[in-house]
Protein backbone atom coordinates (compact mmCIF):
# COMPACT_ATOMS: atom_id res chain seq x y z
CA UNK A 1 0.00 0.00 0.00
CA UNK A 2 1.63 3.47 -0.45
CA UNK A 3 2.14 6.13 1.71
CA UNK A 4 1.17 8.59 -1.17
CA UNK A 5 4.03 9.83 -1.64
CA UNK A 6 4.74 10.45 -5.72
CA UNK A 7 7.99 12.00 -7.32
CA UNK A 8 8.71 13.15 -4.09
CA UNK A 9 5.48 15.00 -3.19
CA UNK A 10 3.18 13.16 -0.89
CA UNK A 11 -0.54 13.35 -2.33
CA UNK A 12 -2.57 11.86 0.96
CA UNK A 13 -4.97 13.35 3.64
CA UNK A 14 -7.79 15.73 3.67
CA UNK A 15 -7.13 17.98 0.14
CA UNK A 16 -10.03 20.55 -0.41
CA UNK A 17 -11.24 20.76 -4.29
CA UNK A 18 -11.37 25.11 -3.64
CA UNK A 19 -13.81 27.02 -4.80
CA UNK A 20 -12.53 29.74 -7.27
CA UNK A 21 -13.62 33.18 -5.65
CA UNK A 22 -15.50 36.14 -7.15
CA UNK A 23 -16.47 39.48 -6.79
CA UNK A 24 -20.35 39.99 -6.49
CA UNK A 25 -20.25 40.79 -10.54
CA UNK A 26 -18.42 37.46 -11.65
CA UNK A 27 -14.64 38.99 -12.04
CA UNK A 28 -11.94 36.79 -9.97
CA UNK A 29 -11.02 37.33 -6.29
CA UNK A 30 -7.30 37.01 -6.39
CA UNK A 31 -6.75 38.89 -3.11
CA UNK A 32 -9.69 36.56 -1.30
CA UNK A 33 -8.17 33.17 -3.38
CA UNK A 34 -4.65 33.81 -1.74
CA UNK A 35 -6.42 34.09 1.73
CA UNK A 36 -8.09 31.18 0.97
CA UNK A 37 -4.92 29.52 0.58
CA UNK A 38 -3.34 30.82 3.50
CA UNK A 39 -6.19 29.70 5.82
CA UNK A 40 -6.10 25.97 4.42
CA UNK A 41 -2.63 25.78 5.80
CA UNK A 42 -3.16 27.07 8.70
CA UNK A 43 -6.04 24.71 9.15
CA UNK A 44 -4.20 21.72 8.21
CA UNK A 45 -5.16 20.94 4.67
CA UNK A 46 -2.79 18.67 3.15
CA UNK A 47 -3.02 20.26 -0.39
CA UNK A 48 -5.89 21.61 -3.03
CA UNK A 49 -7.20 20.49 -6.17
CA UNK A 50 -7.74 24.13 -7.72
CA UNK A 51 -10.00 24.51 -10.74
CA UNK A 52 -11.85 21.46 -10.65
CA UNK A 53 -15.61 21.06 -9.88
CA UNK A 54 -15.74 23.25 -7.05
CA UNK A 55 -14.02 25.45 -9.00
CA UNK A 56 -16.06 26.19 -11.60
CA UNK A 57 -13.73 24.97 -14.49
CA UNK A 58 -16.72 25.20 -16.54
CA UNK A 59 -17.65 28.53 -16.66
CA UNK A 60 -13.63 29.98 -16.53
CA UNK A 61 -11.76 30.91 -19.81
CA UNK A 62 -8.68 29.43 -20.37
CA UNK A 63 -6.78 32.14 -19.67
CA UNK A 64 -8.68 32.64 -16.03
CA UNK A 65 -7.82 28.72 -15.46
CA UNK A 66 -3.91 29.10 -16.27
CA UNK A 67 -4.22 32.16 -14.30
CA UNK A 68 -5.53 30.46 -11.24
CA UNK A 69 -3.32 27.35 -11.16
CA UNK A 70 -0.47 29.80 -11.25
CA UNK A 71 -1.13 31.75 -8.58
CA UNK A 72 -2.07 28.52 -6.70
CA UNK A 73 1.54 27.24 -7.08
CA UNK A 74 3.02 31.06 -6.56
CA UNK A 75 0.92 31.66 -3.57
CA UNK A 76 1.24 28.72 -1.99
CA UNK A 77 5.09 28.18 -2.59
CA UNK A 78 5.24 24.17 -2.02
CA UNK A 79 3.81 24.68 1.29
CA UNK A 80 1.62 21.55 0.41
CA UNK A 81 0.92 20.02 -3.42
CA UNK A 82 -1.41 22.02 -6.07
CA UNK A 83 -3.03 19.28 -7.93
CA UNK A 84 -4.61 21.46 -11.09
CA UNK A 85 -7.69 20.97 -12.73
CA UNK A 86 -6.69 20.34 -16.27
CA UNK A 87 -9.36 17.80 -17.49
CA UNK A 88 -11.58 18.60 -20.39
CA UNK A 89 -13.84 16.50 -22.98
CA UNK A 90 -11.12 17.27 -25.66
CA UNK A 91 -7.56 14.90 -25.09
CA UNK A 92 -5.76 17.84 -26.88
CA UNK A 93 -7.28 20.56 -24.87
CA UNK A 94 -6.56 18.46 -21.35
CA UNK A 95 -2.61 17.76 -23.08
CA UNK A 96 -2.62 21.57 -23.27
CA UNK A 97 -3.50 21.94 -19.80
CA UNK A 98 -1.23 20.01 -18.55
CA UNK A 99 1.51 21.47 -20.15
CA UNK A 100 1.23 24.94 -18.61
CA UNK A 101 0.36 23.05 -14.81
CA UNK A 102 3.93 21.04 -15.44
CA UNK A 103 5.23 25.06 -16.39
CA UNK A 104 4.25 26.86 -13.86
CA UNK A 105 5.34 23.73 -10.91
CA UNK A 106 1.96 22.09 -10.28
CA UNK A 107 2.84 18.81 -8.38
CA UNK A 108 -0.26 16.78 -10.08
CA UNK A 109 -3.29 16.97 -12.22
CA UNK A 110 -6.75 16.59 -11.88
CA UNK A 111 -8.41 14.53 -14.94
CA UNK A 112 -11.96 14.00 -14.95
CA UNK A 113 -13.68 11.25 -17.36
CA UNK A 114 -14.07 13.19 -20.68
CA UNK A 115 -18.45 14.18 -20.61
CA UNK A 116 -20.90 14.95 -22.90
CA UNK A 117 -19.21 12.99 -25.67
CA UNK A 118 -19.07 9.60 -23.99
CA UNK A 119 -16.60 8.06 -24.52
CA UNK A 120 -16.56 4.14 -24.19
CA UNK A 121 -14.09 2.32 -21.81
CA UNK A 122 -11.28 2.28 -24.81
CA UNK A 123 -11.89 5.88 -25.38
CA UNK A 124 -11.25 6.52 -21.32
CA UNK A 125 -8.23 4.04 -21.59
CA UNK A 126 -6.65 6.00 -24.29
CA UNK A 127 -7.68 9.58 -23.27
CA UNK A 128 -5.69 9.37 -19.92
CA UNK A 129 -3.22 6.97 -21.30
CA UNK A 130 -2.34 10.13 -23.87
CA UNK A 131 -2.43 12.91 -21.60
CA UNK A 132 0.25 10.56 -19.22
CA UNK A 133 2.49 10.17 -21.76
CA UNK A 134 2.51 13.77 -22.99
CA UNK A 135 3.18 15.15 -20.19
CA UNK A 136 5.38 14.19 -17.60
CA UNK A 137 3.19 15.31 -13.92
CA UNK A 138 1.61 13.00 -12.08
CA UNK A 139 -2.24 12.29 -13.31
CA UNK A 140 -5.40 11.63 -10.55
CA UNK A 141 -8.16 10.01 -12.47
CA UNK A 142 -11.60 11.23 -11.54
CA UNK A 143 -14.64 9.34 -11.89
CA UNK A 144 -17.64 11.22 -11.20
CA UNK A 145 -20.68 10.04 -13.33
CA UNK A 146 -23.29 12.01 -11.56
CA UNK A 147 -21.89 14.83 -13.68
CA UNK A 148 -20.30 12.91 -16.73
CA UNK A 149 -22.70 10.82 -17.41
CA UNK A 150 -19.95 8.51 -18.87
CA UNK A 151 -18.79 5.77 -16.06
CA UNK A 152 -15.16 5.01 -16.05
CA UNK A 153 -15.39 0.83 -14.90
CA UNK A 154 -13.34 -0.43 -12.24
CA UNK A 155 -11.88 -2.70 -14.63
CA UNK A 156 -10.75 0.99 -16.76
CA UNK A 157 -9.51 2.02 -13.27
CA UNK A 158 -7.00 -0.76 -12.43
CA UNK A 159 -5.92 -0.96 -16.64
CA UNK A 160 -4.80 2.75 -16.62
CA UNK A 161 -2.88 2.31 -13.08
CA UNK A 162 -0.59 -0.01 -14.58
CA UNK A 163 0.45 3.19 -17.20
CA UNK A 164 3.33 4.97 -16.04
CA UNK A 165 2.81 8.19 -14.39
CA UNK A 166 -1.31 7.59 -13.37
CA UNK A 167 -0.72 7.77 -9.67
CA UNK A 168 -4.29 7.33 -8.25
CA UNK A 169 -8.04 7.99 -8.89
CA UNK A 170 -10.60 10.18 -6.99
CA UNK A 171 -13.90 8.25 -6.36
CA UNK A 172 -16.75 9.81 -6.76
CA UNK A 173 -19.54 7.67 -7.45
CA UNK A 174 -19.87 6.88 -3.58
CA UNK A 175 -20.52 3.44 -4.02
CA UNK A 176 -18.26 1.76 -1.36
CA UNK A 177 -18.32 -1.54 -2.52
CA UNK A 178 -16.42 -0.26 -6.05
CA UNK A 179 -14.17 1.66 -3.78
CA UNK A 180 -13.56 -1.71 -1.50
CA UNK A 181 -12.01 -3.57 -4.85
CA UNK A 182 -10.37 -0.82 -6.46
CA UNK A 183 -8.43 -1.19 -2.94
CA UNK A 184 -8.00 -4.62 -2.84
CA UNK A 185 -6.94 -4.70 -6.62
CA UNK A 186 -4.45 -2.00 -7.11
CA UNK A 187 -1.11 -1.87 -7.84
CA UNK A 188 0.75 -0.90 -4.43
CA UNK A 189 1.97 2.53 -5.68
CA UNK A 190 -1.64 3.93 -6.42
CA UNK A 191 -3.82 6.00 -4.61
CA UNK A 192 -7.57 5.92 -3.72
CA UNK A 193 -9.38 8.56 -2.98
CA UNK A 194 -12.86 9.38 -2.07
CA UNK A 195 -14.77 12.01 -3.89
CA UNK A 196 -17.66 12.13 -1.81
CA UNK A 197 -17.83 13.61 1.79
CA UNK A 198 -20.40 11.07 3.27
CA UNK A 199 -18.57 7.99 2.53
CA UNK A 200 -14.86 9.27 2.66
CA UNK A 201 -14.72 8.04 6.01
CA UNK A 202 -15.37 4.41 5.15
CA UNK A 203 -12.89 4.66 2.01
CA UNK A 204 -10.20 5.81 4.16
CA UNK A 205 -10.92 3.01 6.98
CA UNK A 206 -10.86 0.41 4.24
CA UNK A 207 -6.99 1.77 3.30
CA UNK A 208 -7.72 4.53 0.96
CA UNK A 209 -5.52 7.55 0.99
CA UNK A 210 -8.09 10.39 1.80
CA UNK A 211 -10.96 13.22 0.21
CA UNK A 212 -10.96 15.67 -2.07
CA UNK A 213 -13.28 17.34 -0.51
CA UNK A 214 -15.89 20.04 -0.50
CA UNK A 215 -16.92 20.03 3.00
CA UNK A 216 -13.20 20.75 3.25
CA UNK A 217 -13.93 24.58 1.78
CA UNK A 218 -15.74 25.13 4.62
CA UNK A 219 -14.42 22.82 7.44
CA UNK A 220 -10.57 22.64 6.56
CA UNK A 221 -9.49 21.79 10.44
CA UNK A 222 -12.11 19.39 10.74
CA UNK A 223 -11.81 17.40 7.51
CA UNK A 224 -8.50 17.23 8.31
CA UNK A 225 -8.31 15.73 11.41
CA UNK A 226 -11.19 13.64 10.37
CA UNK A 227 -8.65 12.38 7.44
CA UNK A 228 -5.71 12.13 9.53
CA UNK A 229 -7.66 9.93 12.29
CA UNK A 230 -9.49 7.55 9.59
CA UNK A 231 -5.83 7.12 8.15
CA UNK A 232 -4.01 6.15 11.40
CA UNK A 233 -7.09 3.51 11.48
CA UNK A 234 -8.50 5.99 14.60
CA UNK A 235 -12.63 4.57 13.54
CA UNK A 236 -13.28 6.26 17.12
CA UNK A 237 -12.12 10.38 16.40
CA UNK A 238 -12.78 9.75 12.63
CA UNK A 239 -16.84 8.70 13.68
CA UNK A 240 -17.15 11.62 16.12
CA UNK A 241 -15.93 14.29 13.95
CA UNK A 242 -17.69 12.60 10.52
CA UNK A 243 -21.30 12.71 12.89
CA UNK A 244 -20.42 16.30 13.64
CA UNK A 245 -19.82 17.03 9.44
CA UNK A 246 -22.70 15.18 8.70
CA UNK A 247 -25.92 17.79 8.24
CA UNK A 248 -22.68 19.91 6.57
CA UNK A 249 -22.08 17.11 3.71
CA UNK A 250 -25.43 17.04 2.91
CA UNK A 251 -26.70 20.98 2.99
CA UNK A 252 -23.65 21.92 0.58
CA UNK A 253 -25.61 19.87 -2.22
CA UNK A 254 -28.65 21.17 -1.43
CA UNK A 255 -28.06 23.16 -4.56
CA UNK A 256 -25.72 22.20 -7.47
CA UNK A 257 -22.07 22.77 -5.95
CA UNK A 258 -20.56 24.98 -5.63
CA UNK A 259 -23.57 27.14 -4.80
CA UNK A 260 -23.92 25.78 -1.18
CA UNK A 261 -19.83 26.28 -0.48
CA UNK A 262 -19.59 29.82 -1.95
CA UNK A 263 -22.74 31.04 -0.11
CA UNK A 264 -21.27 29.10 3.29
CA UNK A 265 -17.80 30.93 2.98
CA UNK A 266 -19.55 34.40 2.07
CA UNK A 267 -21.52 33.68 5.49
CA UNK A 268 -18.73 32.74 7.14
CA UNK A 269 -16.48 36.36 6.24
CA UNK A 270 -14.10 34.37 3.64
CA UNK A 271 -14.96 36.20 0.81
CA UNK A 272 -17.63 37.85 -1.71
CA UNK A 273 -20.08 35.52 -3.05
CA UNK A 274 -20.14 35.89 -6.51
CA UNK A 275 -20.98 32.97 -8.63
CA UNK A 276 -21.03 32.88 -12.77
CA UNK A 277 -24.46 31.78 -14.72
CA UNK A 278 -25.65 29.18 -15.09
CA UNK A 279 -24.73 28.97 -11.59
CA UNK A 280 -26.67 31.23 -9.62
CA UNK A 281 -26.47 32.14 -6.47
CA UNK A 282 -28.56 30.01 -3.29
CA UNK A 283 -32.12 30.42 -2.97
CA UNK A 284 -32.95 32.22 -0.02
CA UNK A 285 -34.90 29.10 1.02
CA UNK A 286 -31.69 27.74 1.50
CA UNK A 287 -29.63 30.55 3.83
CA UNK A 288 -31.38 28.86 7.21
CA UNK A 289 -30.78 25.29 5.79
CA UNK A 290 -26.98 25.87 5.27
CA UNK A 291 -26.58 28.27 8.13
CA UNK A 292 -28.28 25.73 10.27
CA UNK A 293 -25.71 23.13 9.00
CA UNK A 294 -22.82 25.16 9.86
CA UNK A 295 -24.05 25.93 13.52
CA UNK A 296 -24.25 22.37 13.98
CA UNK A 297 -20.96 21.74 12.71
CA UNK A 298 -19.84 24.62 15.26
CA UNK A 299 -18.68 26.92 12.68
CA UNK A 300 -20.95 29.23 13.17
CA UNK A 301 -22.02 30.84 16.48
Amino acid sequence: MTNGTHGGIQIRGSIPAIVTPMHEDGSLDLPAFRKLIDWHVEQGSNGLVVVGTSGESATLSVEEHMLMIQTAVEHTAKRFPIIAGAGGNSTAEAIELSKHAKKVGADATLQVVPYYNKPTQEGMYRHFKAIAEAVDLPVLLYNVPGRTVADMSNETILRLADVPGIIGVKEATGNIDRAAHLIKHAPANFSIFSGDDPTAIALMLLGGHGNISVTANVAPKEMSQLCRAALEGDAITARRIHLKLLSLHKQLFCESNPIPAKWALAELGRMEGGIRLPLTPLDARYHDVVRDALRDSGLLA
